[in-house]
């Protein structure tokens, strides 16, 4: 599928999702209201009929107004302007709230319009496990008849969210799918990344087995011919061209199979007392020729009192000579390559210092991942699975020990190794 094709059905799907969302929001924010306006006519009712029964007891008329006042969301005052029992009103106010369903706790308080302050207040638990046992019969009386009532419900947001108890199940159905579609959509451009590199790697292998393979083949052309034998110098060059190219070959194939052939958590070491500064002449020595050719320098700095550790030799070597074939590899100019060693705080550290291209911080945690390729810019003729460097990360985690890198376009790479000192 072509990447557009995948662009267009993201920004598609991500569109259709946030339109859902957007209606499931505003529709929820309807019933919300809708539940909130029912809840205050309940509330406003149940209050009336509180009201009135304090004025048939006391035998006054009804005032002309209402005597309801919604003064917030979750506030109500009552005002009847007659005497007020206590006792009674907590008994009315349960009553007419049962009546209408309303089963959330509430606190009310009895105010001296004289005095203009509270002279009572109680908190109800409308839960009858959670119900006062010792409030019946005791509340005070007022037969002052400037008094009024109020009526709070502290939780009246969770009280209407529990009456939406269908829109509170679509949402939370609905969050579901928003994240099983952002765990797809991840899945599926993880998918699409791996697919690509995959596809890069098959192309650069390729590409890395045609040139010995075409070497190879055109040499034992020429050797085919009865005239090379009166050669011999041009019998041996021949000869030596195949052999390099076999051993070229080789080292390729090996290098394809150890990776797949490793896992990170079932990685088999081989410990042995090494000293670090030999295992870096034995990777200098694998790389001299490459080295040569490209007229590159390298500046030992084997600084190390103690060099040495326990670890897989064969392992180590290779770790160096892909940093080494990377340093020569990933350069416009003559290699120079700078290799310190030194000893830290129980640690052996090794410094790969070299004068490449360099590496931008964006890439610096993905050249460890496993067939990731640095872009090399106007460089097109650099060959490489993009193993190297994961295997190095690989084999250093092994050991326990710990890979840094310090690097900038155009400055160059640093690679620090942290061993433990065996």
């Amino acid at each position: 599928m072509k990447r557009n094709t995948i662009r267009f059905i993201v920004v598609l799907a991500v569109l259709s999702i946030a339109g859902i969302v957007v209606t499931q929001v505003y529709w929820f924010k309807q019933a919300f209201n809708t539940e909130a306006d029912q809840f205050n006519r309940d509330v406003s009712t149940a209050l009336y009929n509180v009201a009135n029964q304090f004025f048939q007891i006391s035998n006054t008329a009804e005032p002309a107004n209402n005597p309801i006042r919604q003064l917030s969301t979750n506030y109500y005052v009552v005002m009847i302007n007659n005497e007020i029992d206590a006792n009674l009103l907590e008994h009315l106010l349960k009553t007419e709230f049962e009546k209408r369903n309303i089963t959330a706790d509430f606190e009310y308080g009895i105010y001296d319009c004289t005095n203009e302050k509270m002279v009572y207040g109680s908190y109800v638990a409308m839960d009858e496990k959670m119900k006062p046992t010792a409030t019946t019969g005791i509340l005070p009386k007022w037969e002052n008849q400037n008094y009024y009532f109020g009526v709070q419900f502290p939780n009246k947001a969770s009280i209407i969210t529990n009456r939406m108890g269908v829109w509170m199940f679509s949402s939370f159905v609905l969050l579901v799918v928003i994240i099983f579609f952002a765990y797809a959509l991840f899945v599926i451009l993880k998918q699409k990344r791996l697919s690509e590199v995959q596809k890069d790697f098959v192309n650069n292998m390729t590409h890395e087995f045609k040139t010995p393979i075409s070497t190879i083949a055109l040499s034992a052309e020429v050797l085919r011919n009865p005239e090379i034998i009166r050669q011999p110098e041009r019998l041996l060059n021949y000869a030596t061209i195949i052999q390099n190219e076999n051993q070229r070959l080789k080292k390729q194939v090996e290098r394809v199979l150890q990776m797949a052939s490793l896992d990170e958590e079932e990685v088999t070491l081989k410990k042995e007392k090494i000293n670090i500064h030999e295992v870096i002449d034995e990777a200098l020595k694998g790389v001299a020729l490459n080295l040569e050719e490209r007229a590159g320098k390298v500046d030992l700095q084997m600084n190390a009192a103690n060099p040495y550790i326990n670890g897989d030799r064969l392992h180590i070597v290779n770790v160096f000579y892909n940093l080494l074939d990377n340093a020569i590899k990933y350069t416009n100019m003559p290699p120079l390559i700078k290799i310190t060693t030194y000893n830290k705080q129980g640690k052996l550290v090794i410094e790969v210092e070299d004068n490449g291209i360099g590496i931008s911080n964006e890439e610096h945690k993905k050249i460890f991942n496993k067939f990731y390729r640095v872009p090399t810019g106007n460089i097109h003729d650099v060959k490489g699975f993009g193993l190297g460097l994961n295997y190095v990360n690989l084999i250093i985690t092994a050991h326990k020990g710990t890979l840094k890198l310090e690097s900038e376009p155009g400055k160059g790479s640093t690679f620090k190794l942290y061993l433990n000192n065996g």
